[in-house]
């Protein structure tokens, strides 16, 4: 007999938060920050989840926004609804900036925003290096795994693409099609369901 299908019942091997990891919302996620949204974790400890929307690109550039970044003409991202004055950023370059934080897969979050400026100026440092937030997501001891409980999120390995390149708004679509079967079908669901 074969099994029946709970299309929102995230299995337990699906709900296993670490760093370097992609939270993935489930597509009725009643949060309007969160709706379907793709948050990538930089850090996960028994104290708290740090991580960083992918997909709620702003209409502004990094340029237009702060200063020292000439010629920088990509949009920033709010990350979160944490500190949304803050600037944050992840990168590839790894120790060409000193202080930064190792996440996963070669992606590094974080460090000394002098040299990045610098790496940016100089033209060493190019579209797809880096990437801006505004703000992040965070996550307060055993807050994240509530949510996991409540089937809020599939947690999904990723690739350094998808964290760095990918800023459309359909990404949350675009993953979710690159899953297994069961979460794969999350992408085709209307955004409300009534109107369908």
């Amino acid at each position: 007999m074969k099994e029946g299908i709970d299309f929102f019942t995230i299995r337990p091997e699906d709900k296993i938060p670490e760093k370097g990891k992609l939270l993935i919302s489930e597509p009725f996620l009643p949060d309007t920050f969160f709706n379907r949204s793709l948050v990538y974790l930089t850090e996960h400890t028994e104290k708290g989840s740090v991580g960083f929307i992918l997909n709620k690109a702003l209409n502004i550039t990094v340029n237009d926004a702060l200063e020292g970044f000439p010629g920088w003409e990509q949009k920033l991202t709010m990350g979160g609804p944490v500190a949304p004055d803050t600037l944050h950023y992840l990168h590839t370059l790894g120790d060409e900036v000193p202080e930064c934080t190792s996440v996963a897969d070669g992606i590094f979050w974080g460090g000394n925003i002098e040299v990045v400026k610098e790496l940016i100026s100089s033209g060493r440092a190019k579209q797809g290096q880096i990437r801006f937030f505004l703000g992040y997501s965070g996550w307060g001891e055993g807050q994240l795994e509530k949510e996991l409980r409540e089937n809020s999120w599939v947690i999904a390995d990723t690739i350094p693409d998808v964290i760095m390149k990918y800023r459309k708004d359909d990404s949350w679509k675009m993953v979710l099609r690159s899953l297994k079967k069961r979460y794969r079908l999350w992408a085709d669901f209307p955004e409300s369901p009534e109107m369908n």
